[in-house]
């Protein structure tokens, strides 16, 4: 399989599908993942890509779908970690459980998939491992505890995978969405598919240049 190919978990018709299009316009074979196959085989099928199914929170899920993609496609190159659970309230009305939970499907998530793709990188001393993060990744607003410290988490966990994979080759890069993402353009709006040109851009940078994080806001953005 002499085919370049991409792996998008968490994959929906946001920042994700916008991302797998300019892929697929650059000669990848893109992998769609997500819990809902029933929302992700029509978004697959209208780009061209695979649908596969996994699930975020479960660590087997996650190493059952490099396997099979490894299988069905041939090793990624690049890997897309997209999803993230919200959890907001008070610190007296969370739900202790349901936090943990949020925070394992953000973080814990994140690393195994981080993981898993190392282990097909680092022998070929090459690929791209890209976290999408939110302003809360850098910024804790209040009744919003829970969503703030998974996303924290990927922060760190992106800044200690650039030190360590750089080094042999791997580009990590986690991307700070500081703004709503809308549908219309107008007014230079923040868009997924202007969003994903930056996700293209980075990808695309030379190893003497890299970047392991960069803010993405609209020009009309306050920060």
């Amino acid at each position: 399989m002499n085919h370049k190919v991409a792996l998008i978990i968490g994959a929906g018709p946001g920042i994700s599908l916008s991302f797998a299009k300019q892929l697929i316009a650059t000669g990848y074979t893109v992998a769609l993942a997500s819990r809902d196959m029933d929302k992700l085989k029509p978004l697959a099928v209208s780009i061209g890509a695979e649908a596969f199914t996994a699930d975020a929170s479960s660590l087997e899920s996650i190493q059952s779908l490099f396997s099979e993609v490894e299988k069905t496609l041939g090793l990624p190159e690049v890997v897309l970690y997209n999803p993230s659970a919200r959890v907001k309230g008070d610190i007296l009305s969370l739900d202790a459980h349901q936090v943990s939970d949020a925070v394992s499907s953000t973080a814990i998530g994140a690393f195994v998939t981080a993981q898993e793709a190392a282990k097909r990188m680092i022998p070929r001393n090459h690929g791209a491992i890209f976290f999408t993060g939110a302003t809360a990744s850098v910024k804790g607003f209040a009744g919003s505890s829970g969503f703030a410290m998974g996303k924290f988490a990927v922060r760190g966990l992106a800044q200690s995978l650039a030190r360590e994979l750089s080094p042999v080759g791997i580009h990590v890069a986690h991307f700070v969405i500081d703004g709503a993402v809308k549908i219309d353009p107008a007014n230079e709006a923040m868009t997924a598919d202007a969003i994903a040109q930056t996700y293209m851009a980075i990808l695309n940078q030379p190893k003497a240049a890299w970047t392991w994080e960069i803010e993405i806001r609209s020009k009309d953005e306050k920060f």
